[in-house]
């Protein structure tokens, strides 16, 4: 989806008497909306095509009298609707990666396997350039289409298979999802700079203890961290506060060592 505009809905509450408190009457929502050339239809109403080309921050109605804002859609939006084949890093584990390495505007990343080029994407929105390898047709394909609809021009794909080499040098990070990354390690070592971060994700640990100690075997390589993240969102209503139901649970192993020379 090549997103226009962005529609939130608030949430809305109103007091009822005979529970002496305060009710939510509305959920609140987030809608993007794909073409200025026609209406946008909602449950909670249609949003007419002429108040889709109102300027950010107008508070605009449905038919319904429903109550929306409207803005321009800003990368992270866009990248909330890219397509996924297999599952992606998700951005808590993304924003970790970035933390934990320090990576900025002047920094050049190669990663493999693309996928669908989430992670890619998330890091080339932040890096100077991107690097992605990918094998198979299918991922490649999606992982095209991304790229295009982000409008990444920073960001070079290619088909190459990473187990046996990588073409860039003195890189500053090397991301690895990949099925056995211990076969990568050396293309990794032979590309990163020194004091360069090496990075692999498995959402196994039997993957993570192989990747581990094969990484143990090259002196080159100083293991930082061996870590996975946990999310948990907070019901916040009034004076009752709560851990909501379910909480982001385990999404994969992170694997955090440094090139020393």
């Amino acid at each position: 989806m090549n997103v226009k505009k962005v529609l939130v809905k608030k949430a809305k509450k109103e007091f009822v008497k005979e529970l002496d408190r305060e009710v939510t009457v509305s959920k609140p929502g987030i809608y993007y909306v794909d073409s200025l050339d026609r209406d946008y239809h909602t449950e909670y109403g249609i949003i007419k095509k002429k108040d889709l080309l109102k300027k950010d921050g107008s508070r605009i109605r449905s038919n319904l009298g429903k109550e929306f804002y409207i803005f321009s859609p800003s990368f992270i939006d866009k990248y909330r609707k890219i397509k996924r084949s297999a599952q992606i890093i998700p951005l808590k584990d993304a924003a970790f990666i970035i933390a934990e390495t320090g990576i900025n505007a002047e920094s050049t990343v190669v990663d493999a396997g693309a996928g669908s080029a989430a992670l890619a994407c998330f890091l080339a929105h932040i890096v100077k350039r991107v690097v992605t390898y990918e094998i198979r047709d299918d991922f490649y394909e999606i992982s095209r289409e991304n790229i295009e609809l982000l409008g990444l021009k920073n960001l070079a794909l290619k088909k190459k298979d990473v187990y046996k080499g990588i073409d860039e040098k003195h890189v500053d990070l090397v991301t690895l999802d990949l099925p056995e990354p211990w076969k990568a390690i050396i293309s990794a070592s032979k590309a990163l700079r020194p004091g360069g971060f090496l990075v692999a994700y498995n959402p196994s640990i039997t993957q993570i203890t192989d990747f581990v100690n094969e990484l143990r075997k090259h002196d080159d390589f100083d293991l930082a961290k061996v870590a996975e993240l946990i999310e948990r969102n907070w019901e916040v209503d009034g004076r009752k506060v709560r851990p909501k139901t379910h909480p982001i649970g385990h999404s994969g192993f992170l694997v955090f060592a440094r090139k020393l020379r």
